[in-house]
């Protein structure tokens, strides 16, 4: 017998409660046992309660949903007052399938017991896969709240489940500072940090929480959450992999993965994971709406319309997905679509996110149709409401004490150092510029492969505080260290037997000093456009993230002089060392142009190059449609159409304006 007790041995009251707490103890992590003890307790105690919730747990835990009802819904009639068994109802009924049931019983074991974390968590998985995204933020609100076990600390667990962040956090700080090894209280300001975006500090917390208690399910998924927001995708997914062991089914796990595998470059693995998720919650519309995404990526351009239309239809008064359609810059609304957009935006309840999203789409659309000045007031309202607290003389400081420590004379003394390797392209400049389309002829040679906007140079300035001034402290092996840090880290992005790769971050031009330092042969490219077709396509642009200058155009124009200006210092300093490419120049005489790309990365002319447009592989920008195509002149004066309200960018730029080739 597997239980490993003979039914004879529990022959009294006592010894029937210590069997009963042993295979409860062992329900967790080995279900299989646990049915086996419990069985072995039923044959002398045919109706003990506990014994029969133990079973029915166990076969839910083992997949036999059929035993498992037969076993619990009884049970449940016969103790309607259980919480545990109402809760083990209803995730039976769950995994069959049986929603209306299943919410049922899960709304009655919270009632019973609201500290009941996993009934909560049952609620919010259901509820979220129904598309209902309101209720499943509240259970999964009131599942973190009950998930905080400690007397000590349910003040600041309630004032962050109430959204009194600020209380929260003094009250957990001065708690650590007596208690620093709490686990309970590690997690609940690391979620305090990730609700406000610092996620660097929310993922050192949750390392700490994890070498304490590294069972901890909440904290390994808030620890990859952390760690893909940062565009750490590989140590993300080494998390979800532990906690998909477990849990192979849970919807958020695979729904991070997604992600992840998509910013590591893993597309065609990503759609198949969000293919899944929508053949299992397909009335979730935001799987349909990241799904989308992914079918962006890798060009399948019909089944990404259908995503994008589908989560709409799901959600109509949510804006993302109405922006996703607009980004696709190819794709026109319906009359339909438009009008459904100008009627969202006149609710007063709709969220600022919804909003930002809307303006932005309907901006597009107004656009297409050439309607510009409403189209411009939309743009401008989407950016006012989407506008963060950047400040420009950040960058113009930045660049000024770049131009004092990077001089020719410092590069001289340098001597030879870094990494030997001429592997890796750089394409600099702003975004909107044509780094799009540089990669895209690039990664049509069959000596380089196209990666994506990596994160790891910017990885690596933060190792190296005070940045830059610490640069040319640098000896000739930490050079090359760090330039074999950068090969080792970009590996993971490196999907095809090529020699050389493009890494096409557009602000790397702020590091092109590191860059000559640790990869001196390093190929570095400046893609160009005219000041104001390039700054105005990016303040009609709602990014991700990563480009706060872009939404006041005052701002704009200084970033972009800057830029010029810190380029132009190199190219001084380090003569030949950078190849610029003027996008209207490359639309106006593409050969002439990608020959002399070509040359200057050390690559035979292809013609498959020229073919860019051919190429299959996978393309995250929102660029991506536009570079399947042949190129086209359409956008180049598209600015000129706005020009009446532009002024405050061409002010910002100053004699830039003029001088910036």
């Amino acid at each position: 017998m597997s239980s490993g007790v003979a039914p004879t041995t529990m022959t009294s009251p006592a010894a029937l409660n210590v069997e009963v707490a042993r295979v409860s103890a062992i329900l967790g992590t080995d279900p299989t046992a646990a049915r086996d003890g419990a069985q072995a307790i039923l044959r002398v105690a045919p109706r003990d309660p506990r014994a029969l919730l133990v079973l029915g747990s166990a076969h839910r835990r083992l997949g036999d949903l059929d035993a498992a009802l037969k076993v619990l819904q009884p049970l449940a009639e016969a103790y309607p007052r259980a919480a545990i068994t109402q809760y083990e109802l209803g995730a039976a009924l769950a995994g069959e399938d049986r929603i209306g049931g299943a919410i049922s019983a899960l709304r009655h074991a919270v009632a019973l017991r609201p500290d009941l974390a996993e009934a909560w968590r049952a609620l919010g998985d259901i509820y979220f896969a129904r598309g209902d995204q309101a209720a499943a933020d509240a259970a999964f609100a009131h599942h973190d709240r009950a998930m905080i076990r400690n007397p000590a600390l349910g003040l600041a667990a309630d004032a962050v489940f109430q959204g009194r962040y600020v209380d929260a956090e003094s009250a957990l700080r001065a708690y650590l500072l007596t208690n620093p090894r709490d686990a309970e209280a590690l997690r609940l300001m690391a979620d305090i940090l990730l609700r406000h975006g610092r996620f660097a500090d929310a993922e050192t917390l949750l390392g700490s929480a994890l070498e304490i208690d590294p069972t901890h399910s909440g904290a390994r998924y808030a620890l990859a959450d952390a760690l893909f927001r940062q565009q750490k995708a590989p140590a993300a997914l080494r998390h979800l992999e532990s906690l998909l062991e477990r849990e192979p089914n849970d919807l958020a796990y695979r729904n991070l993965t997604a992600a992840c595998l998509g910013l590591i470059g893993e597309t065609e693995r990503s759609v198949e994971v969000y293919e899944s998720l929508a053949a299992d919650a397909p009335s979730q519309p935001k799987i349909w709406l990241n799904l989308g995404h992914a079918l962006r990526t890798v060009g399948r351009r019909e089944q990404t319309l259908a995503a994008y239309r589908r989560s709409i239809a799901l959600a109509p008064s949510v804006g993302e997905p109405y922006w996703s359609l607009a980004n696709l810059k190819t794709a026109a609304f319906s009359a339909e679509e438009e009008a459904a957009m100008t009627a969202l935006l006149q609710r007063a309840t709709l969220s600022a996110e919804d909003r930002v999203n809307l303006n932005y789409a309907l901006g597009k659309a107004l656009e297409d149709r050439g309607d510009h000045e409403d189209a411009f007031a939309h743009y401008t309202r989407g950016a006012t409401l989407r506008a963060s607290r950047y400040d420009p003389e950040v960058l113009t400081r930045f660049v000024a004490g770049v131009k004092t420590l990077f001089t020719r004379e410092a590069f001289a003394e340098k001597g030879a150092g870094g990494a030997a390797s001429d592997a890796p392209i750089f394409i600099v400049g702003l975004p909107r510029s044509g780094s799009t389309l540089i990669e895209q002829i690039l990664a049509s040679h069959t000596q380089v492969e196209g990666t994506m906007e990596l994160p790891e140079l910017r990885f690596i300035t933060e190792m190296l505080s005070p940045y830059p001034e610490t640069c040319l402290a640098l000896d000739a092996h930490r050079r090359r260290d760090l330039g074999e840090l950068y090969l080792e880290r970009t590996r993971v992005y490196r999907k095809a037997d090529k020699p050389r790769f493009v890494d096409k971050m557009p602000n790397n031009f702020q590091h092109i000093g590191l860059i000559h330092l640790i990869l001196p042969n390093a190929r570095i490219i400046d893609a160009r456009r005219h000041p104001m077709g390039s700054c105005f396509s990016a303040f009609k642009q709602h990014f991700a993230q990563g480009t706060d200058f872009s939404y006041d155009l005052d701002h704009l124009g200084r970033y972009y002089r800057d830029y010029v200006d810190l380029v132009a210092h190199f190219e001084a300093v380090l003569p030949r060392r950078i190849h610029r490419v003027i996008y209207e120049g490359m639309v106006e005489d593409t050969e002439t142009e990608v020959r002399r790309l070509l040359e200057y990365c050390g690559l035979d002319f292809e013609p498959g190059c020229l073919e860019f447009h051919r190429n299959a592989r996978a393309v995250r920008t929102v660029s991506s449609e536009q570079v399947r195509r042949p190129i086209f002149r359409d956008g180049l004066e598209q600015w000129r159409k706005f020009e009446p309200w532009l002024t405050p960018l061409k002010t910002a730029l100053g004699p830039t304006l003029d001088a910036w080739r």
